[in-house]
């Protein structure tokens, strides 16, 4: 079943629930909707599933290049200490430290730039499928409800 058909078969149960006296709520069969949202989860396009992949791999990759980036700047740090002594060796170690911080701090921005475009990439284009079948379901329920 696809994932439209088991959305109609979903509302289906909602509606045909029994009402309740003095509210909007009715009573419906929780095991058949708990077994029909899992298999709208099971039947979710692909896209949606690396979506999701692809915001957890972001985050990991924002986490690794913030580590890699304290890393290279307690290496820098280490450096700096060891090179006080002299004074044209503790300007260097200065200038050092400066361009590995900028650089670190460069490569973070341009991954987390580069994680978030392909992310919003991906993500637009699941959002356009969504608007797609939103726009296939309601088309459907108007014609279901243009029957007579």
């Amino acid at each position: 079943m696809n994932i439209l058909s088991l959305l109609d078969v979903l509302e289906e149960e909602l509606e045909n629930g029994t009402g309740v006296l003095f509210g909007s709520r009715a009573l419906v069969n929780r095991e058949k909707c708990l077994e029909i949202v899992k298999d709208i989860r099971l039947n979710m396009p692909e896209e949606i599933k690396q979506a999701e992949w692809i915001r957890m791999e972001r985050q990991k990759i924002l986490v690794d290049a913030q580590k890699e980036s304290e890393a290279i700047l307690k290496e820098a740090e280490k450096k700096i200490e060891s090179l006080v002594e002299e004074n044209e060796i503790t300007q260097k170690a200065y200038k050092q430290a400066r361009e590995i911080m900028e650089n670190s701090q460069d490569s973070a921005k341009e991954i987390r730039l580069g994680s978030k475009e392909y992310a919003d990439g991906l993500l637009e284009e699941v959002e356009n499928i969504l608007i797609q079948q939103i726009e296939v379901l309601r088309k459907n329920r108007e014609e279901l409800n243009s029957i007579t």
